[in-house]
Parts: structure tokens; sequence; C-alpha cells
């Protein structure tokens, strides 16, 4: 089949893969299991990472950053991918993080944070899910009540990735509980702060490496300066203005994970022996393959259009909700089919397509459900 070539990607990309690929290759494939066992990525990835500009690439170099564009982060995020990988939280805190700092931060909080994120000092996360809401946004009970020249954040969250490592979280709240969108806000909370506190680093069934976590805010006072934004009231507008890359995010790496899950099984079924021949061999097979490399290819071609679109900032909200259901469904599609055609060496955990398969799954549930997704997309119809 011939070479594909995104058409985002330019000499300074090439190189940017090189780069990362040696280094995922170093210092993230063989820690896999190390990290699947301990629940989290060694804390030192994020400072080696730092030191090779690979944090925060899409961020001015006036906040420490990169000075790239999304290409960038995609370039990083599918290298990350072909290493069968979701340990390590680097697209949330590149690509999500760094972004609500850069686009509602005043200047002060960008040259605060954005620098240590970028050299792996500081790792970011967001705190929006709770125990009882789910994708419903508009009804987190987490609150930040005005007292002074402060705020009393608390509430509690859950589900949040890079939780047990993070040294700043943005925690979605309610600064006014009358009001249901218009009463949200986000905020600043630093984890050495009295008052906030980690739960437990939660048992997923699949990206057992990442450190999704609990999170308690106990009555954690912080200054009002450490809202993000101008004003009260500002934070579901910030959301979704800034859930759409994250949405991106996802489906770049469920088209990465389909053309990895893709490489894997061809080389298997190709070396797998059975009834005197390899598998690759029997129809069904190739039939199988065959089917799999055209779902990977149009997955491709379409987030490729919507990485275009979205670097000159013109991919719309429902394109991407497409994007991010339709990939995220084919991807888990792919895991499956893919480890049927490893038998029984498929559901060995030595083998990454069963890794791939459990990973797969939750990309059909976080950054709003794919039911949302085609909720969104039905509205325009």
């Amino acid at each position: 089949m011939p070479a594909y070539r995104s058409s985002w990607m330019n000499d300074d990309l090439d190189a940017l893969r090189d780069l990362a690929r040696a280094f995922f290759e170093k210092e993230v494939a063989p820690n896999v299991d190390k990290y699947i066992e301990q629940h989290h990525v060694d804390r030192d990835l994020w400072n080696k990472a730092g030191e090779l500009g690979l944090l925060c690439l899409s961020i001015p170099e006036e906040y420490g950053g990169g000075g790239g564009t999304f290409a960038h982060e995609a370039v990083l995020i599918e290298e990350q991918a072909r290493v069968v990988d979701t340990a390590w939280g680097q697209s949330l805190h590149n690509g999500i993080v760094a972004h609500y700092l850069l686009a509602y931060g005043t200047e002060e909080q960008k040259l605060r944070w954005l620098p240590k994120m970028a050299s792996g000092e500081v790792v970011g996360a967001i705190a929006m899910t709770e125990p009882g809401t789910g994708s419903d946004l508009q009804n987190v009970k987490a609150k930040a009540v005005r007292d002074g020249d402060e705020y009393v954040v608390s509430g509690s969250k859950t589900f949040i990735t890079n939780g047990a490592q993070a040294d700043l979280i943005i925690v979605v709240v309610k600064t006014d509980v009358s009001q249901g969108a218009n009463g949200i806000s986000l905020v600043l909370v630093e984890a050495d702060r009295d008052g906030f506190r980690r739960g437990r680093v939660l048992n997923k069934i699949g990206q057992k490496g990442q450190d999704t976590s609990e999170l308690f805010f106990e009555e954690v006072r912080i200054p009002v300066t450490n809202l993000l934004g101008t004003a009260e009231g500002q934070g579901f507008v910030q959301l979704m203005q800034q859930l759409p890359q994250e949405r991106l995010i996802i489906a770049v790496g469920a088209v990465a994970g389909m053309e990895t899950a893709l490489e894997h099984t061809l080389r298997y079924t190709k070396e797998r022996e059975a009834f005197g021949r390899n598998i690759f061999g029997f129809q069904n097979t190739k039939f199988t393959l065959a089917e799999i490399a055209t779902e990977a290819k149009v997955a491709r071609v379409f987030t490729d259009d919507c990485i275009a679109k979205h670097i000159v900032g013109e991919l719309d909200i429902p394109t991407v909700a497409m994007a991010k259901w339709w990939t995220t469904d084919r991807a888990m599609s792919v895991a499956s089919e893919c480890l049927q055609l490893h038998g029984g060496y498929g559901y060995m955990q030595e083998y990454p397509i069963s890794r791939m398969w459990v990973d797969s799954r939750v990309q059909m549930i976080y950054a709003g459900t794919n039911e949302i997704m085609k909720e969104i997309i039905a509205r325009t119809l």
C-alpha cells in the first residue's frame, strides 16, 4: 500500500516525530508494565520530556512553550499511541490544561504557570466530573464562595486524569449556586493548599497506568486572583470553547490506535501458522484486515481534515463531535476484530492487542460520551 502522508505534516514536524519516537521508545515503552503495576508514570518522566521540549509544544515561546501548533501536539499523541501507552497524561497537560491558561489566564497567571508546565516542574489537571454529574457540567455541586479577597472551595471530583501527580488543578465550580450554566466558574487550585486532599487512584478496567483519581476540596482557601477569566460566571462558555480541542485530541489518539492495532495484527497473522499456512492466508483474515485498513484510512483522512481546519481556526463543534464519536467507535471495533484474529493469545496481557482492546473503551465515554456527541450533531440537522 502506498505510504500516506498527512496534509499538515512538514519538515519541522518530521523532525519532531523522530525525536518523539526515540523518546517513547527509550523512556516509555520499556516501563509500560511498571506504570500499569504502580498506576502512574514515574514523576521524572515529566522532567525528561520537559528537558527535550516535548511539553507545551503549542504554547508560545514567550511562556516557555514550543511555539508550535496543534499539529505538534498531534504528532506527540500519535507517537505515544504507537508504543501502546495510555499511562502518560501529556495530551491533557499540553493540549487542554495549558490552553485554558493561555486562553483565559491573566498575564501573571500565564507567566507563573506555563513555563513550569513546559519544563515538567508542574503537572496540570482539570477537575470537571463529579460523582453525581457525569457529562452534566451545568449541575456541578462543587462551589467557590467569595470571602473577602479569597474563595473558599468545597466539593469533590472524580475520574480526574493526572490527579495523583498534579501540582495545579483547574477546578469547575459554582460561584453562584442560584444559577445553572451562568453560575459556573473555573478556578486554579494548587495542590499544596490546606484542605486539598487526593483520594484513591481509581482501579479501571483499562488505562491502568494512568493516575485517574478522586480529588477532595475541604474549604480550600485560594486568592480571588486564582479565578480563571475576567469575571465570575464565564466557566461554562470557557469549557464549551475548549472542549472541541479535547475531543480532537481523543480522535487523533483513536486513529493512531487503529493504525497500531492493524500493524500489530498484520505482523502476527503473517507469522502465526494454523493448518499448515500462516493465518493471513485465510480469506476471512484477509477480508477482515482489508476492512480494517479501509476504516483506518477513512478515519485518518477525516481526522487529518479536522486537524488542518483546527490549525487555521475553522473546525466547528458539530464536525469535531462527528470525529470524536466515529473514530472512537471504530477504534473499539477495530481493536475487537484484531484481538479475534490473535485467537487465544489476544486475550493474554503480554500481547499489546489485549491492552489496546481494554484501553480503547473509555474513549467512547470521556470528553463527553458518544451519545452526547450525537446529540450535538443532531441539533444541526
